[in-house]
């Protein structure tokens, strides 16, 4: 079995939190959508430099599809 190191990498969840959700709860809704574009543009703007520019690329993604899901529901 693959670990999933996109969508739930391990060293991200600690003591039954995914420290993304913990991340979401320190802030204001504007605070952590820039925090989403902060790593959407981490991630696009390294890809071709790290040796796994998909990994990157998808991880860009993951982020994107949490700022689009922050601004439907609203």
């Amino acid at each position: 079995m693959s670990k999933d190191v996109v969508n739930s990498p391990e060293h991200y969840k600690q003591s039954g939190i995914e420290c993304i959700d913990a991340i979401e709860a320190s802030m204001s809704k504007d605070r952590f959508r820039g925090y989403l574009v902060g790593n959407i543009e981490k991630y696009v703007w390294r890809h071709e430099h790290k040796g796994n520019p998909l990994q990157d690329l998808k991880k860009a993604e993951w982020y994107l599809k949490k700022l689009i899901e922050s601004h439907e529901n609203i």
